[in-house]
């Protein structure tokens, strides 16, 4: 397919250590690849150890920018020039040249052909639900890639990729779902996972599996749901006539929230609706009516919400401020931005000669990652590619929406659960 391309600017400033610039990038859209720049500004060369701060970097951004996962994924793109704007004031200089995958394994292999081929980026920051469409050619070529590591499993044999809160394996059952059930009462647990998304099939078998070895009932686990539809009334239906008292969706927020009208409509309000996805600004800018339908719904988070009100959330809003971000964040932005602080992180160990192999040597050896201080009291150990799921130690944040805000979940923030042994989610 012929790829579209054309260039926009993004100034990001700071002041002292506090983010002040502005813009936008709510002009950007392309059909595969588009080309950005945000030059970071001028610091002094990195010290014994540090990448030279005098170079510019480019990172390539691949996220689904169109398609159905752009509702969940697009906004990736203002939580990394959010995170670039922050890394200024440590010297970095980035530019960025984004890629849009179109939720389409075909097109993000192209868009990362692009990135590579054509770009010349020297890293790729990634979020996508088929990011396993480009991850074997952005190996076999030797890109560090950082970003989110929740489409497949590709990331932990890949040692060329770091995601910014784990390696994670779906198929790994903790006690964190179960534990999160009984804490609100539940009884009985139905679960909706996508079929093109192993990780979100994984994710949605293994929340079942952790409500049952929490003493819960799961009747009703379907893994194999269209991507992106909202044609929900059969699985409605059977989750009503299953008798479930509690939801887990690991889908985009259009289908979650879809499937809890769907029961709503068929007199079956689920005490515990938990979405894993559509915390923030996803909810909200949805409008009125996707308020309405998340009344009492609980969302979960790896990071720390902005309601906990802690100097890094604190931090964070300031950086999305700048950027022209003036919404709740969204999931997207925080991976843009934590990504963008895991690649700094690394950039700062990997040698005044820096290289590719270099970089992704040096993000292979971080031990202590805190997520731009958003993993609170948990460190990320990127030298250990131990499978994990369910968050870094397990942990997960939970708000339940109520009115027109999110409210912390008492005992919940965050919600920590060990893996069980024996278990296993996945398919085969």
């Amino acid at each position: 397919m012929k790829l579209k391309r054309y260039k926009a600017v993004a100034s990001l400033t700071v002041a002292a250590a506090v983010v002040a610039g502005c813009g936008s990038s709510s002009s950007t859209n392309s059909s595969a690849a588009t080309a950005a720049s945000a030059t970071t500004g001028a610091g002094p060369a990195a010290g014994s150890g540090g990448a030279d701060k005098a170079k510019v970097y480019t990172i390539g951004v691949l996220a689904d920018e169109t398609g159905p996962g752009a509702s969940a994924n697009k906004s990736f793109l203002q939580g990394a020039q959010a995170g670039i704007g922050m890394e200024k004031a440590d010297g970095w200089k980035f530019n960025y040249v984004v890629g849009d995958t179109a939720t389409s394994p075909a097109t993000a292999l192209t868009a990362a052909h692009q990135l590579v081929d054509q770009d010349h980026v020297d890293v790729v920051l990634v979020q996508s639900a088929v990011a396993f469409g480009a991850a074997p050619y952005l190996t076999k070529q030797g890109i560090p890639v950082v970003g989110v590591a929740q489409d497949a499993n590709e990331w932990l044999p890949s040692k060329n990729m770091f995601s910014d809160f784990g390696f994670l394996n779906d198929t790994v059952v903790t006690q964190t779902a179960g534990k999160f059930f009984k804490l609100v009462g539940a009884t009985k647990v139905g679960t909706l996972g996508y079929s093109i998304s192993p990780s979100s099939a994984d994710s949605a078998r293994a929340a079942a599996i952790s409500a049952q070895a929490a003493g819960l009932a799961a009747p009703y686990v379907n893994p194999q749901f269209p991507f992106g539809s909202t044609n929900i009334a059969p699985e409605a239906l059977a989750m009503k006539n299953a008798g479930i008292d509690a939801l887990y969706a690991s889908v985009d927020p259009n289908t979650g929230l879809a499937l809890i009208n769907a029961l709503r409509q068929l007199g079956d309000s689920p005490k515990a609706p938990y979405l894993a996805t559509g915390y923030g600004g996803d909810l909200l800018q949805a409008g009125p009516a996707g308020e309405q339908s998340a009344q009492g719904v609980y969302f979960t988070t790896s990071f720390e919400p902005i309601e906990m009100n802690t100097p890094a959330t604190q931090k964070f809003a300031a950086a999305l401020k700048a950027v022209g971000v003036t919404t709740e964040a969204t999931y997207g932005e925080y991976n843009g931005y934590v990504s963008t602080a895991l690649l700094a992180q690394g950039l700062a160990g990997a040698g005044s000669n820096e290289t590719k192999s270099s970089l992704i040597a040096s993000l292979s050896g971080i031990t202590n990652f805190d997520g731009a201080g958003l993993l609170g009291t948990h460190t990320l150990d990127l030298s250990n590619r131990q499978a994990t799921a369910g968050g870094i130690d397990g942990c997960s944040y939970f708000t339940q929406f109520e009115g027109t805000t999110f409210h912390l979940v008492a005992g919940a923030d965050p919600l920590c659960g060990s893996v069980i042994p024996g278990k296993v989610a996945g398919s085969s």
